[in-house]
């Protein structure tokens, strides 16, 4: 029970985090990876601020994969860069660049009432859907 509501409160934070940074908002991120026109840089004090918060916290985990309820963190062990990994990276940052939107922020958008996000988790969910038939994972 206070895994979930630990859960569904850092879950909110998040999400508040996402409107507020304006992440959730298509046009900045567009605007912020319109590196060619009119950059709007402040997307990366964003994402400098995240790196920064989240640092410790990761290297805790590495040394200590446990969570606060002392529960096994599951961690990559593949750290290989092959034709996969860039293949979904460049698909990620194409999709990403048409539709200014990435998942958690789709997610946050539905919860703001923009229901044309549904497009975008529509067509995540069909790309996940591939992924598990030609992959197999």
């Amino acid at each position: 029970m206070l895994k979930n509501l630990c859960a569904f409160i850092f879950g909110g934070v998040f999400s508040v985090g996402l409107m507020f940074s304006g992440m959730s908002n298509p046009a900045k991120v567009i605007g912020f990876l319109d590196v060619l026109g009119q950059w709007d840089a402040s997307l990366a004090f964003v994402m400098i601020g995240a790196i920064l918060v989240a640092f410790i916290p990761f290297q805790k985990a590495i040394s200590q994969p446990k969570t606060l309820f002392n529960e096994k963190i599951e961690l990559p062990v593949n750290t290989q860069i092959d034709k996969k990994l860039l293949l979904g990276a460049f698909i990620f940052g194409i999709g990403w660049g048409i539709a200014g939107i990435c998942p958690a922020p789709a997610l946050t958008l539905i919860g703001l009432g923009h229901y044309d996000a549904l497009y975008f988790i529509i067509a995540m969910f069909i790309g996940m859907m591939i992924h598990r038939k030609v992959l197999g994972s």
